[in-house]
């Protein structure tokens, strides 16, 4: 077993499943909810979709060779609501995982041994992968929480509903409440 091959696909995973929580939580959310905060103290759900886009495009950009936070990244902007539509939205979004998976997918064993910077601070490249996909998840979770909030009643479960967890294991193993350690 190649175990840096395999650390790698493990992560590719983890982003994908994350984004796709996050891909079908905003899609239950009506446009106009989009840009709705829950209260003064909280971000948008376009707002944090601008965050993470701005956050892994800079971090992946060049990955290897440039410091993840690029001098053109304006982190404070990344705040500011500035998409005229969801379709504006998602095409930013968009970018930031393209640009996470195109980096990834480019990787190699021996790239797992080496150093990268952020804020000039040394990472290697195992840690600087683990904390973007910390920050990423955060964030998800977010996105999450606010959809389900601005959904309602239309809210449609992304994973075992609540109650459901003896039916999901009879239907996925035959046994409700057995351990499977």
């Amino acid at each position: 077993m190649d175990i840096s091959a395999e650390f790698i696909a493990a992560a590719v995973n983890a982003f994908e499943a994350n984004k796709q929580l996050a891909d079908r939580a905003i899609a239950q959310v009506p446009d106009e909810r989009l840009r709705d905060a829950l209260d003064e103290h909280t971000n948008s759900i376009a707002v944090i979709v601008k965050h993470v886009a701005g956050n892994l495009l800079s971090r992946w950009t060049d990955f290897l060779t440039t410091d993840g936070e690029k001098p053109d990244r304006d982190r404070d902007g990344e705040f500011v609501d500035t998409f005229g539509s969801r379709t504006e939205m998602l095409e930013h979004w968009e970018r930031g995982w393209a640009q996470l998976f195109t980096t990834l997918a480019s990787l190699t064993s021996h790239d797992l041994g080496k150093t990268v910077l952020i804020r000039g601070q040394p990472h290697s490249v195992p840690l600087a992968l683990q904390r973007s996909l910390g920050h990423t998840c955060y964030h998800v979770g977010q996105i999450v929480q606010i959809a389900r909030v601005q959904a309602g009643e239309q809210w449609q479960t992304l994973t075992i509903p609540k109650g459901g967890s003896q039916q999901f294991n009879e239907n996925n193993w035959g046994q409700a409440g057995k351990s499977h350690s």
